[in-house]
């Protein structure tokens, strides 16, 4: 007893226990508890131990546990960190980026195949640095800076930590920061890839083109104008009255306000056809964009709506030799390292339009939610 009694107050033996938090633990406890039962401090050392530990190994997330709700329907909760598989990554993420199509599946778009099951963590779009590695891992060490686009069906960057696979991983030089790796990968692939397809090169020996962007502040459209231009083409493109000068200075040749007459029809001062369209809003039909394309035009949508949906199929059983074309994008790891490494040669900027902290995530999502985004909405942890 009287061994026992001479050790309250102090750390245990064999523990990390500090004495402020042995302290701690004598503050709980009642002040007449006599030495004959003073080992339960050590009980509840223990267990405040145990807690730390089993804490640890937990993390936060944002998840939502059915369809719709918006951002009132997002919960921050603790969840366990995962645990990288073979050939996977553990990632500490320090930005994420919110795209349309978060919000979109939330909402039902793909009902009832996605989320898979709920609750789901939301996201796929992130940036941070390894912190553990899978088995098999070899390109990857502990400590690289990354940005990564997470598996579409799993989803999981509104949170502290995500599981990545090497195939989905690229390394972020030091002059990348997180938030500007965390625009690109599905705006910034979705981008490139469109103007890939129309056989766009980006060392001065591609043929130039006369090319259209519409919503040209948005996500996609910022980093399309800066692509194109990039490209050799000639770039026209369409905005609110607000982002006309951000969008000319990002390289478009001409900028129309789509609330005009002239940006609603999509004509250009010199009445001049587009070679190619790069649509990235729902708002304009094939029957607007049509007219507009010139003998062999190609509209490649990111956005297609009904109407151009049908106009996609009936493309299909048909000659004609004005094309709409749905773009599907492809993870394409060397795709993204090529936008890295415009971004860390100066050739190519992330527009971001704000930044939320991860305790303000909600607001993040409305803000995507209500639409009119210039560029980027980032979320730093």
């Amino acid at each position: 007893h009287d061994e026992i009694g001479s050790n309250l107050g102090r750390t245990p033996p064999g523990s990390n226990f500090t004495n402020s938090q042995s302290n701690t633990v004598n503050a709980l406890l009642p002040a007449q508890i006599n030495p004959p039962i003073s080992h339960c401090r050590y009980c509840i050392v223990f267990s405040i131990l145990l807690i730390e530990e089993m804490d640890a190994k937990t993390m936060r997330a944002i998840q939502y546990k059915r369809y719709g709700g918006g951002a009132a329907s997002l919960q921050d909760v603790k969840i366990q960190i995962p645990k990288p598989k073979k050939n996977e990554v553990l990632v500490k993420i320090e930005s994420s980026s919110i795209n349309p199509v978060d919000w979109k599946l939330q909402k039902g778009m793909l009902r009832p195949f996605l989320p898979f099951k709920f609750p789901f963590t939301p996201v796929t779009d992130i940036a941070g640095e390894v912190v553990e590695i899978g088995p098999q891992v070899t390109a990857f060490k502990v400590g690289n800076k990354v940005v990564c686009k997470l598996n579409f069906f799993k989803g999981g960057g509104l949170a502290e930590y995500a599981v990545v696979s090497e195939k989905e991983t690229v390394l972020r030089p030091d002059e990348v920061s997180p938030s500007d790796a965390a625009g690109l990968p599905i705006a910034g692939l979705t981008a490139l890839q469109s103007l890939k397809s129309i056989g766009t090169k980006f060392d001065g020996t591609g043929k130039a083109a006369n090319i259209l962007v519409t919503a040209a502040s948005g996500g996609v459209g910022s980093y399309a104008v800066q692509l194109a231009e990039l490209g050799g083409h000639h770039v026209t493109a369409t905005c609110g009255a607000r982002n006309i000068d951000l969008v000319r200075s990002l390289g478009a040749d001409e900028v129309l306000d789509y609330n005009t007459p002239e940006g609603q029809s999509l004509k250009n001062s010199s009445g001049k056809q587009y070679d190619y369209i790069i649509n990235c809003t729902t708002g304009v039909s094939w029957s607007v964009l049509k007219p507009n394309l010139s003998k062999n035009g190609v509209v490649m949508d990111i956005a297609p709506n009904i109407s151009n949906m049908l106009a996609f199929i009936w493309g299909i059983f048909t000659f004609s030799k004005k094309k709409l074309k749905i773009v599907v994008l492809s993870l394409g790891k060397d795709d993204l390292q090529f936008l890295v490494g415009l971004v860390r040669e100066g050739k190519l900027k992330t527009i971001i339009d704000s930044k939320y902290p991860f305790d303000n995530a909600q607001d993040a999502w409305s803000k995507s939610v209500d639409g009119h985004a210039t560029g980027k909405i980032i979320i730093e942890m």
